[in-house]
């Protein structure tokens, strides 16, 4: 299991929080996604055999944030 956190710094409510999490915690292998408001941030626990950090990356953009790389 790998655990990362993700700067995400539009995020700003909670609407953001249960986007993020509903994109990034649909996908293979993610086994925990919590936004954080406050400090911006997005914490993920995922199994790296099945998803990688790119593709979660990608579902953060797809729902209209920057991730800043």
């Amino acid at each position: 299991m790998t655990t990362t956190t993700i700067a995400v710094p539009d995020i700003s409510c909670g609407h953001c929080k249960s986007s993020i999490e509903g994109a990034v915690g649909a996908l293979p292998g993610v086994e925990k996604v919590e936004v954080n408001i406050e400090p911006k941030t997005v914490d993920v626990s995922f199994d790296d055999t099945q998803v990688g950090l790119d593709q979660i990356v990608e579902a953060i953009e797809e729902q209209g944030y920057t991730v800043p790389r």
